[in-house]
């Protein structure tokens, strides 16, 4: 008697029910309290569920763009077929099912040591960057300064030594990347939205090797001063799905780290409080300086109504402003990447710093470095 082969494989609860099994409740991990249960598939029933794969993308099914129909001449409908089209929302679910995937391999890092510096309970250091813009390619004759990958590693590198050496040994930090830390979202080098050809460096597989080195890098040196560190990845007009999986992956790898927080949150407004101070996060893609504030506070109310400092910061224009209102004090930052050449064409020009801020639990904003470019070639 031959036994037939059978394939293990996890399965949503709509898979397993469609394939006849009994559906079994997630199997709660260390990493990620919703992974699907693993089921036995011959044959015929992995076939079948290639079938289902076809009208769903993880959980949620396929957009329906609308249905053909075939019908005898007594109207009898013979056949019909359900077209679908994969809109934005698909595909955002297809990269949350692929970084769920993903995750399931992740080996979580061990714990790095802590630092046996005495810091200071007191205060929090922000280390701001936004807009790095890493693989955008740009040529010195044309645009100004020379800008390609390595140059991108290496100016992000030396801003983190520089004011991690020259910053107050607080007890925390916060890493807070505002969004296009890449240049582009995909295979494509073009924006997301409006499929404009971009000036690119690389390919995108190197793209994203590069940016987790950095990301781990960058981690390593903060947790070697700092007792706790905080992670924001926000969300950007240039890489909107990528930070996604920025985000999720940093969280998987550093689950077992008690000292690093990864901020998940998908919604692409992020908040930290420390003591009297709040802290606000946003590109500045979807709201700027003059409209902001109000959105914050509706969304992040428990958080305002405890503070007595309330900051919010933002990039995107790559050039520097600050307003204050009467629920905030509002930054726009510069960004420490070069101008390709529709900035130098178009004549938007600003310089290049990324600031390292000081907060007191008690009193808001004590100190501030602002680092330029110059400092760090």
């Amino acid at each position: 008697m031959i036994r037939e082969k059978k394939t293990r494989k996890r399965l949503a609860p709509h898979e397993a029910e469609a394939l006849g099994f009994d559906v079994k409740s997630p199997i709660p991990t260390e990493v990620e309290t919703n992974t699907n249960p693993r089921y036995y598939l011959t044959i015929e029933q992995h076939h079948k569920l290639i079938d289902i794969r076809k009208n769903y993308i993880g959980n949620t099914p396929l957009s329906i763009k609308g249905t053909s129909t075939l019908k005898d001449g007594q109207g009898n409908v013979l056949l019909e077929w359900v077209k679908t089209d994969v809109q934005e929302q698909d595909r955002l679910e297809a990269l949350r099912v692929a970084i769920d995937a993903l995750k399931e391999d992740i080996e979580p890092a061990a714990p790095l040591k802590k630092s046996k510096k005495k810091t200071n309970s007191k205060l929090i250091n922000q280390y701001l960057v936004t807009d790095m813009h890493l693989a955008m390619l740009a040529w010195g004759e044309e645009a100004g300064d020379d800008y390609d990958m390595k140059v991108a590693e290496d100016i992000l590198i030396n801003f983190f030594t520089q004011g991690i050496e020259s910053s107050p040994n607080a007890d925390e930090a916060i890493l807070a990347q505002l969004g296009d830390f890449l240049h582009f979202d995909g295979l494509q080098a073009v924006t997301p939205m409006n499929k404009h050809i971009l000036d690119a460096d690389t390919r995108f597989t190197k793209l994203v090797r590069t940016a987790i080195r950095l990301i781990r890098s960058i981690i390593s040196m903060l947790l070697a001063k700092y007792n706790k560190v905080t992670l924001i990845m926000a969300e950007g007009n240039h890489d909107m799905a990528s930070s996604v999986w920025l985000r999720e992956v940093f969280h998987s790898f550093y689950a077992k780290e008690p000292r690093l927080t990864v901020d998940t949150n998908p919604d692409p407004y992020y908040c930290v409080t420390f003591g009297k101070v709040c802290l606000f996060y946003h590109h500045g893609h979807l709201r700027n300086l003059s409209n902001i504030d109000s959105v914050l506070v509706a969304k992040f109310k428990e958080e305002f109504g405890n503070s007595k400092f309330v900051f919010a910061h933002t990039g995107h224009k790559h050039h520097k402003q600050v307003k204050e209102t009467n629920l905030m004090i509002l930054e726009q930052h510069r960004t420490l990447s070069a101008k390709d050449s529709y900035a130098s064409r178009g004549g938007w020009i600003s310089g290049r710093d990324a600031s390292v801020i000081t907060y007191h639990k008690e009193y808001g904003e004590v100190s501030r470095q602002t680092i330029n470019i110059d400092i760090l070639r």
